[in-house]
């Protein structure tokens, strides 16, 4: 769906009269502000997940590589 030029305007003006920024009021109990106090945290398992990923990764490149230069001596 694509707005016309009009459209972008009329909902434009909607939201101003609107003021939705005015009403934002945020968590209100104490579940939700605990669940929103998280919002920004980065790592954890998922970052442990990632690095041990990665390294099983190389660990099966470099075995592939000596696997191959252990058949081409034998």
């Amino acid at each position: 769906m694509t707005w016309t030029a009009e459209r972008r305007r009329q909902q434009s003006e909607a939201i101003r009269q609107w003021q939705p920024w005015q009403h934002s009021t945020g968590p209100r109990t104490e579940q939700g502000k605990a669940k929103v106090a998280r919002n920004a945290y980065k790592g954890g398992y998922w970052k442990q997940l990632r690095e041990l990923a990665k390294w099983l990764a190389d660990q099966r490149a470099d075995l592939k590589l000596h696997n191959e230069v252990w058949h081409s001596d034998h």
